[in-house]
């Protein structure tokens, strides 16, 4: 079958999914129309602000659609297409799930952060261990998606300069300048007012390359054995490798720090399955656009490698297929991804400080007394190599979500519903991260691979068994258990 009807298979995959599973899992939780959200229950005119459904649809999906679903599902097509698989099962039974929960219990605990979330649900030391967790990765993932956009806007730009600064740190610079004010202003004023104009690049970009890819690209065929044989070029090995570095485009811990941003702007509990499970699903869809692209744009696997960076690759292929306007117009679409990313990963760091601190974040010093210090971070990361940085929030990325689902499994579990949902899936990627850690050589311990993967696997199955054992104890300090 030919290429583009897989990628058309995979896009229906991910409806159905929705309609279907999506429904399932929200009958699962059972949200409550009647239930007061925090938008109206805890208004401050600043994060906690009601606005209409769809806007706080389009904001979730730009907030978590960072550089993840576009530079991942890049880096992963390499392995074939066990990619596509991987971002259809893993956006309906891992990404989506785990952003619903996310979003979920953050409404049902007044606008929560992740750290409180999974304080409520884990204990005491998983929350103080979360707070660490998230403040970094926000720090990671702020800087990346600062550097990133700032890269490709280079490319358009190789003549700027300003101030002894070549078009790179020039675009630094105004970036982190947006990302300061971003962080500081009501949600309401920059980030509701402009998203709608960045979501209308973003579908600009999807579709564009999808077209592109439909009246451009020859056609190729999948045979049995592409989908079951690692195609990596360095046959680097798919599991856990390919599960680390797909993880925006299919299941993203990164997320959860995100989703409570939008828990505090949702006028009923109903929308949850719309904003946080539909947000996921439509990542997903920016996933596949680019996994195809990687895999049909190139001759072979090796030719795809030899492409180069994954910024290149969008550049290449964005010209190619669209022209040189309408390729501008997707690489700006790909630009506004990690930009509304990495606004409100610093803002959201900003929130996880002050609810560690108890600081009021009504006030504007109280604002500044934070900001200041994590965009002063910022900058100081922003001068380590990008790949370096990009490793680092693979592997916690994936970890923070598998800690997000068993939170979700608990919260499920006390109150004797279908904890599987989330408990399968949070199995699954704990035996990935724990693998990956054992085996990556860089950052890891470098153990072989086969080893790595038992490792992972008999640590899973301990988690799992120490779940179901002692994941009904009612958690001190968290608020009493209701059957709703």
């Amino acid at each position: 079958m030919e290429r583009m009807s897989w990628f058309f298979i995979a896009v229906i995959g991910l409806i159905v999914g929705y309609i279907i599973y999506g429904k399932f899992v929200d009958t699962v939780f059972k949200p409550d129309p009647q239930r007061a959200t925090p938008a109206t229950s805890m208004a401050d005119g600043v994060d906690y602000v009601s606005m209409p459904t769809w806007k706080v649809w389009l904001i979730q999906l730009l907030n978590i659609a960072g550089v993840g679903p576009v530079f991942g599902p890049i880096m992963g097509a390499l392995y074939g297409p066990s990619a596509l698989l991987w971002i259809v099962l893993g956006s309906i039974f891992a990404g989506a799930v785990h952003d619903y929960m996310a979003g979920m219990l953050s409404v049902r605990y007044g606008g929560a952060n992740v750290p409180k979330v999974v304080g409520n649900n884990l204990g005491a030391f998983a929350r103080g261990l979360m707070a660490v967790f998230a403040v970094i990765l926000l720090l990671l993932v702020g800087t990346v998606f600062a550097t990133a956009p700032a890269g490709l806007l280079a490319t358009l730009t190789p003549e700027l300069s300003l101030a002894g600064m070549g078009p790179f740190g020039v675009w630094l610079t105004l970036i982190f300048i947006y990302y300061f004010i971003a962080t500081l202003v009501p949600i309401d004023k920059l980030i509701g007012r402009i998203y709608p104009v960045f979501g209308a690049l973003l579908i600009i970009m999807a579709l564009g390359m999808t077209f592109g890819m439909m009246f451009e690209l020859p056609d190729k065929f999948y045979n049995w054995a592409d989908w079951t044989q690692n195609q990596h070029p360095k046959d680097l090995p798919l599991w856990p490798l390919m599960f680390i570095t797909i993880a925006c485009g299919a299941l993203s811990g990164f997320h959860s720090t995100q989703s409570p941003l939008m828990a505090r702007c949702l006028k009923n509990e109903t929308d949850g399955r719309k904003v946080f499970y539909g947000g996921m699903i439509a990542e997903g869809f920016i996933g596949l656009v680019w996994a195809t692209v990687g895999m049909t744009f190139y001759d072979s696997a090796q030719a795809f490698f030899d492409a180069g960076a994954p910024a290149k690759v969008v550049y290449s292929t964005s010209v190619a297929l669209l022209g040189g306007f309408g390729g501008l117009l997707a690489i700006l679409g790909v630009v506004i991804l990690p930009v509304t990313s990495g606004d409100t990963a610093f803002r959201a760091c900003r929130l996880t400080i002050a609810e560690i601190l108890k600081l009021d974040q009504t006030r504007k010093d109280k604002r500044l007394l934070i900001a200041v210090p994590v965009f002063v971070l910022g900058v100081l990361l922003s001068q380590i190599d990008f790949n370096i940085i990009w490793r680092y929030f693979g592997w916690s990325n994936q970890s923070l979500a598998a800690i997000v689902l068993w939170a979700g499994a608990a919260y499920l579990y006390r109150r004797g519903k279908l904890h599987w949902v989330c408990t399968v899936t949070a199995t699954f990627i704990t035996a990935a991260s724990v693998s990956y850690i054992m085996f990556e050589p860089t950052m890891g311990l470098g153990i072989a691979v086969s080893t790595a993967n038992w490792i992972g696997i008999v640590i899973a199955v301990v988690c799992v068994a120490l779940f179901l054992a002692f994941g009904k104890k009612e958690v001190a300090g968290a608020p009493a258990i209701d059957k709703t």
